[in-house]
């Protein structure tokens, strides 16, 4: 696999990414049908929750994603700040849009199963609130990259924001230990291992899997998308002054 400076060349990410996505894309069905097999067919209903429990699989790989697409959009924003890595900036702004999805799906599927738990389906708790907050970094972050036409003041300020806004990553993943709140406490990554049936770790880790192939690939398309994109505008620029030269002469 190549490093991050030999993916500094759009080209050679080019070959490297093409080849890769159809692969990513076979593993994200592979995952997702597996995973939602075992959700459906193949787990427990909980002993106090009942069949509710089973948005648990789509509701916390989707807030894991939120979490881990952010972090992604932080780390490439700092690399391409510092580093001022070519591509770094381009992967921060289009894993945007895919993070942003998932935490909306994380916040709607915790208010469907908020409501038969808690009897309301919102509530402001700290873990909800500090995803939320998240929700709308990420509509913040995408605003930028929209409100300016030139490519590295959207990038300078996109990244800025991005990076203060990382603050807010462990503000959710310790509200329930910092705070009272009605959101349960880690179930799964927690010393002294898993608190729950061992019969629901495989489903939640296969959806978890295939959003994660999901975001790679999508990542990956959207990238290639984008550097077309910039390609294109800067052969119609070349274009427009060529004219504009040949007008004046």
């Amino acid at each position: 696999m190549p490093n991050l400076y030999e993916l500094a060349n759009p080209e050679r990410f080019e070959r490297w990414a093409r080849p890769a996505i159809p692969w990513l894309s076979g593993a994200t069905i592979a995952l997702l049908l597996a995973g939602l097999y075992y959700a459906l067919f193949n787990s427990p209903a909980d002993y106090q929750q009942g069949e509710s429990v089973r948005i648990m699989y789509v509701h916390v790989p989707a807030a894991w994603m939120a979490l881990f697409c952010y972090s992604t959009i932080a780390i490439s924003s700092a690399v391409g700040f510092i580093w001022k890595h070519p591509l770094a900036d381009v992967a921060a702004k289009e894993a945007a849009p895919i993070g942003a999805a998932f935490t909306f799906l994380a916040l709607f599927t915790g208010s469907i199963w908020g409501k038969p738990m808690w009897g309301a389906w919102w509530a402001w708790d700290a873990r909800l609130t500090s995803v939320l907050i998240l929700f709308f970094l990420y509509l913040g972050y995408m605003a930028i990259w929209r409100t300016f036409d030139d490519k590295a003041r959207a990038a300078r300020l996109a990244a800025i924001l991005a990076m203060v806004g990382f603050v807010n990553i462990p503000v959710i993943k310790f509200s329930v230990d910092w705070w009272n709140s009605l959101h349960q406490p880690a179930s799964v990554f927690r010393d002294g291992g898993p608190s729950i049936h061992a019969s629901m770790l495989p489903p939640l880790f296969l959806m978890a899997g295939a959003y994660m192939f999901f975001f790679a690939a999508a990542l990956l398309q959207s990238m290639r998308n984008e550097l077309m994109a910039r390609r294109i505008a800067r052969l119609e620029g070349g274009e427009k002054k060529t004219a504009a030269t040949l007008v004046e002469q």
